[in-house]
């Protein structure tokens, strides 16, 4: 279990921890109002005053029970109960479902697919919500002043390099104050809403459903561009199942339910108000609801909210990196960890640039958030199905909730979800295809590392020598004998390791102690300390040792000495030599679609000394060729 879950049970939901989770968890969803209801009307070809009227009736209708049935009931009361160790998100919900599964089943392959997919999805995500968040925060500019619409592309430029310029540092510090903007933010929406709702109490008649499925009937014709529009208001809802694991998820609901939700509805039933009094005002209705004196403050409170909702997606991103490292979805990256007490807060340079770079050419290609709607809506309809149907496997068939009542409930929210994904795609040659060719090229990547990473694997067993018969030999003619302890990084505990054989070669020497170390990412989370290593004594003063870490954590091999030291072995750091393998892959088909990919990647990754924090003094890197 999680340090926040762990405090939560022994001492119930603290302030803190709901002030926390609305500073990094609601950022996305409590950024809509900023677009979605502008956006949904205009789908609905609405023009003149009547049909704006009788627009923003259905349209209203539609988000709140978009919010109640995709937010409120598949997330908070339903997909946040499939926890792995209070951890949430993607690749949590991969490890649960996968986790008894055989290597070799084809279930196994379709669950790790879909979880590869879903993150690749999260990242197509990752750079549209920075460009279309803060594009619609600086737009507010023209309300100020039509004057000001040529600063709009030049401000949102600099406060997304500035955002993304900053991600190195990690959100430790400044991460303290985003809660109390977000508050602010939320209770700014209600309050705005509720000044203008007291003036039109009529608009509360949108809170019937059959509001909504009348006006779809109506408007058939352009029923697929108002669905591809109404998902907006729930884009972000997926983020409290993944960012459970920072909070818990007793302070989550209780943010969403205290606070987000009747803000959110408060605000968007105030612009609904606003266009029943005023259909001018499409024109931008949130920052139409401000009075006069509180524009400009609200103008800044929305850049600094969308900022705040950039940056969560963003470090949500280095951690689905993380773990897919970590999973072996990915190559090594370079991680640097910003807190030395927040494990989860992590910065990846290689994904910072990468992102940096896309919502800085979406934001130069598209170059205002109603066109940039058109690209958002398919990588977060697409990520929720996914986790609709892995969470229903994982509900009804390993945790044997009652087939009858929610096998038809997740059939039921799969087909909405199914809905929402198939109406966003039509949206494909205006903006759609985007997220599609980056999760696609990013899925490609993934499929590639598994299958080159599993072939390796077979190959190196092929011409592996087993531990047990390696250790007979000695008893047969033993080598020379070296003052020291030698520890070599192992795949698999019960084979011989290449760089042992191959410095015996050619060295003809063997250490006094040989620590052969395998080092293995669980589908947990984390490892307790206590569990984290498995030992066992062989002959000839060699040892296997099993080292485990969570997908969450660092794989810190000193850490894993230092127990060792403390448990076993009282050797001095001095006298230890790591030796790694540093292999050469070739392949046997050089023209295979998934083997040129992988090899190019396993050539250029991170190196094992770096991933496992081997200091460099004490590390041997040993080569060998291996046919794949």
């Amino acid at each position: 279990m999680s340090s926040h879950n762990s405090k939560e049970a022994a001492s119930g939901v603290s302030l803190a921890l709901i002030i926390g989770a609305l500073g990094v968890v609601f950022g996305d969803i409590g950024t809509s109002p900023l677009y979605a209801l502008k956006v949904s009307v205009e789908a609905s070809g609405a023009k003149d005053a009547s049909q704006i009227v009788h627009a923003v009736y259905g349209i209203l209708s539609l988000i709140t029970w978009a919010l109640i049935i995709v937010v409120t009931l598949k997330y908070v009361f339903i997909i946040m109960r499939a926890d792995n160790h209070g951890e949430g998100g993607i690749f949590a919900l991969t490890a649960l479902v996968s986790k008894d599964m055989q290597k070799e089943s084809k279930y196994r392959w379709l669950v790790m697919i879909a979880g590869a997919l879903g993150a690749a999805l999260f990242f197509g995500d990752s750079m549209i919500t920075p460009a279309i968040s803060v594009l619609s925060a600086v737009e507010g500019l023209k309300v100020l002043s039509p004057d000001l619409e040529t600063f709009i592309i030049p401000i949102a430029l600099a406060l997304i390099t500035a955002l993304f310029a900053v991600e190195r540092f990690g959100t430790a510090v400044i991460g303290k104050v985003f809660g109390p903007i977000m508050v602010a933010w939320f209770l700014s929406l209600g309050l705005m809403g509720l000044a203008e709702v007291i003036n039109t109490p009529a608009i509360y008649i949108a809170l019937n459903p059959m509001m909504g499925i009348e006006f779809l009937v109506e408007h058939s014709g352009v029923a697929v561009a108002i669905f591809g529009a109404i998902v907006l208001s729930v884009t972000g809802g997926e983020a409290l199942y993944a960012d459970m694991g920072h909070f818990g998820r007793a302070p989550i609901q209780r943010a969403w339910f205290v606070v987000v939700f009747p803000c959110l509805l408060l605000n968007y039933f105030g612009q609904g108000a606003l266009l029943i009094r005023d259909p001018a005002a499409l024109d931008n209705p949130f920052f139409r609801l401000a009075p006069s004196w509180g524009l400009v403050p609200l103008l800044f409170l929305a850049a600094m909210a969308t900022i705040i909702a950039s940056q969560a997606v963003i470090s949500g991103a280095f951690s689905i990196a993380t773990q897919a490292v970590q999973l072996g979805f990915i190559p090594r990256l370079l991680i640097k960890h910003t807190s030395a007490e927040e494990i989860g807060q992590v910065y990846v340079s290689k994904v910072n640039i990468f992102l940096f770079i896309g919502v800085v050419l979406l934001v130069l290609s598209f170059k205002s958030s109603e066109h940039l709607a058109s690209a958002y809506g398919v990588s977060v309809t697409g990520a929720m199905a996914i986790d609709t149907l892995l969470a229903g496997y994982f509900m009804i068939y390993i945790k044997g909730w009652n087939k009858l009542v929610f096998l038809p409930l997740f059939a039921g929210l799969f087909l909405l979800d199914s809905i929402f994904l198939g109406t966003n795609l039509f949206k494909f040659f205006e903006g759609g295809w985007l997220p599609v060719t980056v999760a696609g090229l990013l899925l490609f990547v993934m499929i590639s590392w598994i299958s080159g990473r599993e072939r390796l694997l077979k190959a190196r067993w092929k011409h592996a020598l087993r531990l047990e018969d390696f250790l007979k030999t000695l008893d047969v003619s033993e080598p020379h004998r070296v003052a020291g302890t030698a520890i070599f990084m192992v795949p698999h505990g019960h084979i011989a390791p290449v760089s042992l054989l191959h410095n015996l070669k050619h060295n003809q020497v063997l250490h006094d102690r040989v620590i052969l170390m395998h080092v293995e990412t669980v589908n947990e989370p984390f490892v307790p300390d206590e569990q984290r290593l498995t030992i066992e004594h062989l002959p000839h003063n060699f040892h296997s040792v099993h080292v485990r870490h969570g997908y969450m954590e660092e794989p810190h091999v000193m850490r894993a000495v230092a127990l060792l030291r403390a448990r076993e072995f009282h050797f001095s750091l001095m006298e230890i030599s790591f030796f790694v393998g540093k292999e050469k892959v070739v392949a046997k088909n050089t023209s295979s679609l998934l083997m040129a990919p992988f090899i190019y990647m396993h050539r250029t990754m991170q190196s094992a000394t770096e991933y496992f924090k081997i200091p460099f003094e004490h590390a041997i890197e040993i080569g060998g060729l291996v046919e794949v």
